[in-house]
């Protein structure tokens, strides 16, 4: 049975878990060849075990995403190995929930870092291995469709939005698609340190009344890094339960503002 992905090699970063691990099975039981990234090693490489067990085409390798001596020994591996790449799925994130005026100088450039400058240092180093046809996905968020509280969390969102539309521009030429998807709240490890105040105030605003699964998200990659969406490029897909549908952040923002004795900073 043709399948949506079959001989198609992608990578996905931050795979280990939540929606990456949910990103990378499904885009396996689509056909594809997938390399899964990350730093959780351990998780990984189960991961891995588990889904080749299934007979899916999987293998981890171990990637911190800033790292561009990293990605140039991975392009070097899969060039050698596959000859090409078909996908890239900038999947690897990081939460930053503090809040102006209070956010610290290392707090901001790591989130930078991870957020922003490893999605371009994947586009750099796995371009030259890509060919008319090949897609790049970068997972954004709806924290960069309005303003948020958590500072350098938005401000890194909408930096990698940024970054998508200019290689949507710049790599279209070649027949390389770009594309943002915004998720909403979702089910994960990095919505686990979110506050019980946070969760409650925004499940309130989210009109299909719960939050998001990886589940919810992952069949949009798959149509992404597929011929279907041949056509799409520099889009941003909303998949957020309607959050961004309608004005919400500020009901949020202020359930959540800390406090002090002499009151809300």
């Amino acid at each position: 049975m043709q399948m949506k992905l079959d001989n198609k090699v992608v990578v996905v970063t931050g795979a280990a878990r939540g929606q990456g691990a949910a990103e990378v099975e499904a885009l396996a039981r689509e056909g594809a060849t997938v390399v899964a990234t990350d730093v959780l090693d351990e998780d990984g490489t189960t991961l891995a075990k588990t889904l080749t067990a299934d007979g899916l085409d999987v293998a981890y390798r171990s990637l911190d995403v800033r790292s561009a001596p990293g990605w140039e020994a991975l392009a070097a591996e899969l060039g050698e190995r596959y000859g090409a790449v078909h996908g890239l799925v900038n999947n690897a994130g990081v939460a930053a929930r503090e809040r102006l005026p209070h956010v610290s100088l290392d707090a901001w450039e790591r989130t930078f870092a991870i957020n922003v400058t490893g999605p371009m240092l994947g586009i750099q180093a796995l371009v030259p291995l890509m060919g008319p046809g090949a897609s790049i996905v970068n997972i954004c968020s709806v924290a960069a469709m309005a303003g948020h509280a958590a500072a350098a969390y938005t401000s890194s969102k909408w930096a990698l939005r940024g970054l998508t539309r200019t290689a949507s521009l710049e790599l279209g030429a070649r027949g390389i698609r770009v594309n943002a998807v915004m998720p909403g709240l979702v089910d994960t490890p990095l919505m686990a340190s979110a506050s019980p105040a946070f969760h409650d105030a925004a499940l309130a605003e989210i009109p299909l009344g719960r939050i998001g699964l990886p589940a919810d998200i992952a069949p949009t990659i798959v149509f992404l890094l597929s011929d279907d969406s041949a056509y799409y490029n520099g889009a941003e897909l909303v998949i957020d339960g309607g959050l961004t549908a309608h004005v919400s952040h500020k009901g949020i923002a202020d359930a959540t503002r800390p406090t002090t004795p002499e009151g809300p900073r």
